[in-house]
Formats: structure tokens, C-alpha cells, sequence
């Protein structure tokens, strides 16, 4: 059981006004809250040890790169990858899936087929139709229902040996859904083809085993974890990571440099050119550090708990619809009000304090297969209460009243 009051003390922001209401923060799907422990480790960061890594001799230096490597070190830990060269420091999952986007230019040819579902993120589109477009490879889409989960049976068909890589989010950030990634890794691997997991909407309800999934690629940010913005992870299996040309050339990622010819850095410099950010990729440990002193099992359950409720209060308010109705789902409610924008009910919510998101979610696609605009998403994380879903229920009850 999850002490709540006591975990809410930990976030400073939660004790807040906002319109001269408490705030109920609903909008986890964008990005987290972060404790104290994470906002005093970056003051930590630039008060004692401030100095760049990997270069220098200096105390400083040393103590820095120390750290940093640390992180690294708990992050391969917490996503048991099996060596920690395999885990890559980036600015975010967009970042992440561009460098594996750009890396398989130089593996694609005109006839070969790139796989991604209707359920992602634009970041997990629009970087494969980029690389279709200078390569020549196909687009396809694994299609869904209308309950928001991929038609299997479909994903099935569209395998072949033409497809080179399937890339799929692990949990939907518009409709919560849980996707079968097993499945949809064990199934490409039968012809060949790499897989990349989108997990950014995952790493925050689950602990992922990216042996156990056997992805070849597993993407997230930091800044849903409780952790800074800027910071992410691309975790890739070695003989991929080793395959791969580098995504972007500079400082670091290098061995030797001569106006005649560059060779590379091994792994995991090879992909971290430049200076990285050094206090996130530091407290981007400590963020998963408190997330697992909590426990992943104990989130799940309770985020459970909170979806189950928030559905049932919300279904009780007349002309509710939840899109996204998935049995295996996360802590997310994506819905509206028959007749009413979604932006105008998030817009009078928001008066008395309630931070939703609202609009397409940066998931054009489904709004468009659902025929709608957007949608108000609600999304829960471990620090919320059933209180707070109650006031919510309440504002949309009267903005309903207000607009109709």
C-alpha cells in the first residue's frame, strides 16, 4: 500500500495554488512532477561538482564523469540491459528515434518496408516517413479498432521479408492502451526485422526488461520519470548499436581525427557527440532511484485503482464518451462531452485549478480515425488521489452545464 499523503509531500509544485484553487495536476502524460530529492540533486550538481566528463584530469572532472556513469549504470540496472554501453544518453525519445531512424539510411533500399502502428506519437512517425522518403522504402500501418487496440491478425499479414523494421509504442499517450509488444517483437523477429519500442508513456507505470521483450531498440524520456527535461535513453542490443552509423558527429564521438579521416569512438561515445546534459543524465538516476524505492508493483496497482474510478465517475456524467477502451490499459482517460470542444471544457477546468491536456495529443492519426478534434486527456500518476478525480468529475459537470 502506498502511503500517499506522505509521497505527496515529496512534490513541492502539489502543494500549490492555481486561479486561487489547489492544484490537480492530470497532465502526466506530457510530463511528470519531480520531488524534491530530483530538484535538490541538479542544485547538488551545480553547487559541488560542476565540470565537464570523460576529458579531464581534474578532480572535478573526475567526480563528474563518476556520477554520470553511475546513472548509467542504474538505468541499464533498472531496464536489465545486459551490458551498460548499451544504454545511450539523449535528449528525449524524439532524439532517440531519430538517431535509429537516420542510422537505417544506411541499411534501407527502394522495395523495403518500415512498419509503425496507428496508435504512435508523432515522433514515432514522422521520423520513418523521412527516412522512407530519402530511401525509398515503404511506410505501412498496422491498422486498429475502435476500441483503441492494433488488430493483430492484421499486423500478421502485413509481415513479410520485405519489412526491415517494426516500430510501436508500448503504451498509447492518447488512449492508454497497452500494446502486446512481445508478440509484435516475437512475430518480426520471425522474418528479420529490427524492432524499436516507443516506451516513453510506459517508463512511468512499468518497469520495463528489455531482454525479457528481447526489443532490439527500447526508447524513453526522462521527464516523464520524475526526472529533468532534455534527458532521455535509447537502449539498443550491441550488434545494432555497433551497426549503425553515429547520428550526429563532434567532440567525443570520436577515436582519431584527421583531415583525411575520422574513426569512431566505441559504444556508447559513438553516439553521444558533444557535451551532454551532464546534471540530467546524472538525475535521471536519482529520478528512477525514487521510483523504485516506491515500487513499480505498488504504482501499477494503485494507477489501476485510479483508472477504474476516474472511468466509473466520469461514465456517470451524461453524454461522456471515452475513447480508448482497450482491456489492457494504463492510467489514462482520454473523453468528451457530446456536443462540446474539448478545448473549451479544458479551458473552464483549468479555472478551478485542473490541468488536463486537451487536443490531438501529438496523435493526429487516431483523432482522425475517430472522427473527432481531440479529446480531454486525464492522465493519473501515482501521486494523485481519488479526491482530485472527484473535483475534476465535479468542474466537468458544471462547465457541461456552462456550455450546453
Amino acid at each position: 500500500m502506498l502511503d500517499i499523503n506522505k509521497i505527496r509531500a515529496d512534490f513541492p509544485i502539489l502543494s500549490r495554488k492555481v486561479n486561487g484553487k489547489p492544484l490537480v495536476y492530470f497532465d502526466n502524460g506530457a510530463t511528470s512532477q519531480k520531488p524534491q530529492v530530483v530538484i535538490d540533486a541538479i542544485a547538488k550538481y551545480y553547487q559541488e561538482i560542476n565540470a565537464n566528463i570523460h576529458r579531464g584530469v581534474h578532480t572535478l572532472s573526475q567526480l563528474a564523469t563518476d556520477a554520470y556513469e553511475a546513472s548509467r549504470a542504474k538505468i541499464q540496472h533498472h531496464i536489465n540491459a545486459k551490458f551498460p554501453y548499451e544504454v545511450i544518453f539523449t535528449s528525449g525519445t524524439t532524439h532517440s528515434i531519430n538517431a535509429v531512424a537516420n542510422g537505417f539510411a544506411s541499411i534501407l533500399k527502394p522495395g523495403d518496408e518500415v512498419l509503425v502502428s496507428a496508435l504512435e506519437h508523432h515522433s514515432n512517425i514522422v521520423p520513418w516517413q523521412m527516412l522512407c522518403e530519402k530511401t525509398g522504402a515503404t511506410l505501412k500501418v498496422i491498422p486498429m479498432n475502435l476500441e483503441g487496440e492494433l488488430i493483430i491478425s492484421e499486423y500478421d499479414k502485413l509481415l513479410s521479408d520485405k519489412t526491415k523494421i517494426v516500430t510501436v509504442n508500448h503504451i498509447s499517450n492518447a488512449l492508454g492502451t497497452l500494446n502486446p509488444i512481445k508478440y509484435i517483437i516475437d512475430a518480426a523477429h520471425k522474418f528479420g526485422a529490427a524492432v524499436l519500442i516507443d516506451g516513453a508513456q510506459a517508463v512511468p507505470h512499468l518497469k520495463p526488461d528489455v531482454q525479457a521483450l528481447d526489443c532490439d531498440f527500447y526508447v524513453f524520456s526522462g521527464h516523464k520519470i520524475c526526472g529533468p527535461t532534455g534527458t532521455g535513453i535509447l537502449y539498443g542490443k550491441e550488434e545494432w548499436l555497433r551497426k549503425l552509423p553515429p547520428y550526429q558527429g563532434g567532440g567525443e564521438m570520436i577515436a582519431t581525427v584527421s583531415f583525411e579521416k575520422t574513426t569512431y569512438a566505441d559504444l556508447p561515445h559513438k553516439f553521444e557527440a558533444g557535451t551532454p546534459n551532464i546534471a540530467g543524465g546524472i538525475v535521471l538516476g536519482t529520478a528512477v532511484d525514487y521510483l523504485n524505492e516506491i515500487g513499480f508493483e505498488n504504482i501499477e496497482a494503485y494507477e489501476k485503482e485510479l483508472l477504474a474510478y476516474g472511468t466509473k465517475k466520469l461514465l456517470e456524467i451524461e453524454g461522456v464518451k471515452i475513447f480508448g477502451t482497450s482491456k489492457e490499459k494504463t492510467s489514462v482517460i482520454s473523453f468528451n462531452v457530446d456536443g462540446i470542444h474539448p478545448y473549451d471544457i479544458g479551458t473552464i477546468i483549468d479555472n478551478k485549478g485542473i490541468a488536463v491536456r486537451t487536443g490531438h495529443h501529438c496523435a493526429q492519426p487516431i483523432m482522425d480515425f475517430f472522427q473527432i478534434p481531440g479529446t480531454i486527456r486525464a492522465s493519473f500518476a501515482f501521486y494523485n488521489t481519488k479526491e482530485e478525480i472527484d473535483l475534476m468529475v465535479d468542474a466537468v459537470k458544471k462547465a457541461k452545464i456552462m456550455l450546453t
